[in-house]
């Protein structure tokens, strides 16, 4: 029986390791259209490979899923992030849990992930094919016609398989689905859902650097927010609290073409009272000083600068020269410091998109198309999408797992 995988990225290649793992005679070949294989995992964690999360302090999936937590959830009743804890130290990758509760290997190298992928491959006696771009599929009775172009391997022609798993990934745009044109699906158009916030013609962009530990983000308009660490850059915005942000509001921000008001919580305090308390207490041990030498909370000095700039406050005014309209106004900017959204920046090199394959044309217990039997669906590829945090890579691990299982299944069945 051949299986053909159709990507070669994080799903694809798990999936064919353990395919093999449990179907040790079965025929699996991946096809991968670039040069190389698992070219994401490699920047993944900025090199590091964020390989999965310990999950400490995720009261619901959907905080780390906004798009396919409830297949997600299902899926880690069989391989969840223990079974892959265990699955990469069974084959020889030793893993640390960082205090954000991000997993990486304790080499802190992406390259050794890729480099026990490969040398499972080749023990496991899994043919990868590069350089080989797949333009469509196609059933014929029980078998699959996979048609590829630019192939030096195949010489442009077509792929007999009787089990097709496509682990392509995410896709920037929808005619990056086209393979799957001629097949019995439902696409949900891709957008975006990893990404950072220009801020254009901003005096914020002056604080380049500047990191603030523990911010909340808003997108005006919506009950959308996020929390975490924030950073400033010469673009605008970024760290977690933007790259969740940006994932929880993907559709959204998309449909404003990347236009919106987004309101920052500097200090992650929502209630007036506890800000005024801090403040009113640097009012009577400190009145005398300027609101540039005398300030609340874990802020930097430049930062602090900033914020009396937007509440319109001179940094040369004393505390005891405020006056209640003045402390209202600091009040108002750390809780909901205003700002114009014109744009997005890719995140490093990573990235990352909502949309892809239906939900609805999937089987979610076996993660097979349920008009089209012997077509599988793992990763990226399916309307499935995370936050930043290793939760990504822990989908595409769950959910490669789940149609090896699947496929294993069926061959015994056969």
């Amino acid at each position: 029986m051949k299986i053909a995988i159709i990507g070669g990225g994080a799903a694809g290649f798990f999936a064919a390791i353990n395919i093999k793992k449990l179907q040790p005679n079965a025929d699996v070949t991946i096809y991968e259209r670039a040069s190389k294989t698992l070219a994401k995992v490699e920047v993944s964690g900025g090199g590091r490979c964020n390989l999965t999360n310990s999950f400490e302090g995720i009261k619901s999936l959907a905080q780390a899923y906004p798009r396919g937590e409830k297949l997600i959830k299902r899926a880690f009743k069989t391989f969840g992030y223990k079974e892959t804890f265990e699955w990469f130290e069974t084959n020889g990758v030793q893993l640390t849990t960082q205090s954000d509760n991000c997993v990486f290997p304790v080499s802190q190298d992406s390259g050794e992930i890729v480099d026990t992928f490969h040398r499972l491959a080749r023990e496991l006696e899994i043919t990868v094919v590069t350089e080989c771009k797949i333009t469509g599929i196609t059933k014929s009775d029980d078998k699959f016609i996979i048609e590829n172009q630019d192939s030096d391997n195949y010489n442009n022609a077509d792929i007999i398989a009787d089990i097709v798993v496509v682990t392509t990934g995410g896709s920037p745009k929808a005619d990056g689905l086209s393979m799957l044109d001629n097949l019995p699906l439902t696409i949900i158009d891709p957008a975006p859902s990893l990404f950072s916030f220009d801020i254009p013609n901003s005096s914020i962009t002056e604080l380049t650097g500047v990191v603030v530990e523990n911010a909340t983000v808003g997108i005006q308009g919506t009950k959308l927010r996020a929390s975490g660490a924030l950073l400033i850059t010469h673009w605008g915005a970024s760290g977690p609290a933007i790259l969740k942000l940006s994932s929880y509001g993907a559709r959204v921000l998309q449909d404003a073409d990347y236009q919106v008001k987004i309101t920052i919580n500097w200090v992650n305090v929502f209630k007036e009272q506890e800000i005024l308390s801090e403040l009113n207490d640097i009012i009577k041990y400190h009145s005398q000083k300027r609101v540039l030498n005398a300030y609340p909370y874990d802020l930097t000095t430049r930062l602090w600068g900033h914020i009396m700039e937007k509440a319109n406050i001179s940094h040369e005014r004393r505390w005891a020269e405020i006056g209640t309209k003045g402390i209202n106004r600091i009040v108002s900017t750390l809780m909901s410091d205003e700002y114009t959204v014109s744009g997005k920046t890719r995140f490093k090199d990573e990235f990352v998109t909502c949309g892809g394959v239906s939900l609805d044309s999937i089987n979610h217990g076996n993660l097979e198309a349920k008009e089209c039997e012997n077509l599988y669906f793992a990763g990226e590829v399916l309307d499935v999408d995370a936050i930043t945090g290793g939760f990504n890579l822990q989908a595409a691990w769950s959910t490669g797992y789940i149609v090896a299982q699947s496929i294993a299944q069926k061959i015994d069945n056969k």
